[in-house]
């Protein structure tokens, strides 16, 4: 198991009591914890559901705790990642992202009509999409959110006849329900491109005839502006934050809503690994690497006593650092990093132990991707 050398005496011993082999991925239950909590408050306090993206962690411990706090459910990108939710317990589900997958709508059609208290929503930009959804549908239908995207974002439809065309095939197919819309503003450069966004959805929400409709919105980096934006729609609105519950120490700290409001987020992940080597002066070769931490957004950020350093670039199992002149590290130090860019990060630990703030590990979280 990577990373622990004796599971039975994890929980309650020090992270650097033995237990472990390093490089390690830890959690701090503390920002966890905080973390979890703020959100949903600003999603109360917002009239707001939260429907956290579990892509992020795909941890039961911390589906568990979101759903604790109050979110309405959970979001996913994919059949799969529903179906392993279903398995967690979930009953309430998004697939925010278009499905085309047989196999996988064939499997949520028969827990749709094994389960009366499963509730089940999804994406569609294209009348194929909903043509596809129709065509595996059983006992109850497919509900779906018309998706509108904007010039140079992802998937959904460009314009408002688009969505519509899109919208009244749903309505007019057997096994699909259209119970709203959807978007996703986290490409967006701007807060004004983001109102402007927002406006449109709502728009597109006027034109359609749905009873109690959802309007759905991404949310990790413009929680804010929503929030604002959308205090008197009349409509189900539905935040799919997903990054927020272990935050960053890079991308999301520099983009997180809260350096324009006031609060906070906390990074709630750390790696500890050890310096291998110090080839040639002012350079050092740390033990972890691309298999280890996330890169794809940003290098990971040294704390501690390599807090000075810059990470240079990363290989498979290795990191190069840039020390400063008067560093005192040496071959044999165990060093800490922040991450950038939690979405990538779970997925490379199966196991990742959930310290408190002197690294007592109090808990063992589990990841199934």
């Amino acid at each position: 198991m990577k990373g622990i050398v004796d599971p039975g005496r994890a929980v309650g011993s020090s992270l650097f009591g033995g237990a472990f082999s390093f490089p390690v991925m830890v959690a701090h239950r503390s920002a966890l914890e905080h973390n979890i909590a703020t959100l949903a408050a600003f999603a109360a306090e917002h009239g707001m559901m939260l429907v956290p993206h579990a892509k992020t962690t795909m941890s039961p411990q911390l589906v568990r705790a979101q759903l604790d706090a109050g979110a309405w459910g959970l979001t996913v990108a994919t059949p799969s990642q529903a179906l392993t939710l279903r398995e967690f317990g979930v009953s309430r589900i998004i697939i925010a992202n278009q499905v085309f997958d047989p196999a996988g709508l064939d499997a949520l059609a028969a827990q749709l009509a094994e389960d009366p208290s499963f509730e089940f929503l999804c994406f569609v930009d294209s009348v194929a999409g909903v043509e596809t959804l129709a065509k595996h549908a059983g006992a109850r239908p497919f509900r779906v959110l018309a998706e509108l995207g904007h010039e140079g974002g992802r998937a959904g439809s460009r314009t408002l006849g688009r969505l519509l065309e899109v919208a009244a095939a749903a309505q007019a197919a057997d096994g699909v329900e259209l119970a709203g819309v959807a978007g996703y503003e986290g490409s967006l450069t701007s807060a004004a491109e983001v109102r402007a966004y927002l406006h449109r959805m709502l728009e597109a929400l006027e034109h359609l005839r749905v009873r109690d409709p959802i309007l759905s919105v991404g949310g990790s980096q413009w929680f804010d502006v929503i929030g604002r934006e959308l205090a008197a729609c009349q409509a189900r609105i539905m935040l799919r934050s997903g990054a927020y519950v272990t935050h960053d120490d890079g991308y999301y700290r520099e983009r997180t809503p809260y350096t324009r409001i006031g609060g906070e987020l906390r990074a709630a992940l750390e790696i500890w690994a050890h310096v291998l080597s110090i080839p040639e002066p002012g350079l050092a070769v740390v033990g972890f690497g691309k298999r280890d931490a996330p890169f794809d957004e940003g290098l990971p950020v040294p704390r501690g006593a390599v807090a000075d350093a810059t990470v240079l670039k990363m290989q498979d199992q290795h990191a190069v650092l840039r020390l400063a002149p008067d560093s005192k590290v040496k071959p044999g130090d165990l060093v800490s990093f922040g991450i950038s860019h939690p979405c990538t990060a779970f997925d490379k630990w199966r196991v990742m132990p959930v310290v408190d703030d002197d690294y007592i590990v109090v808990d063992l979280i589990d990841t199934y991707f």
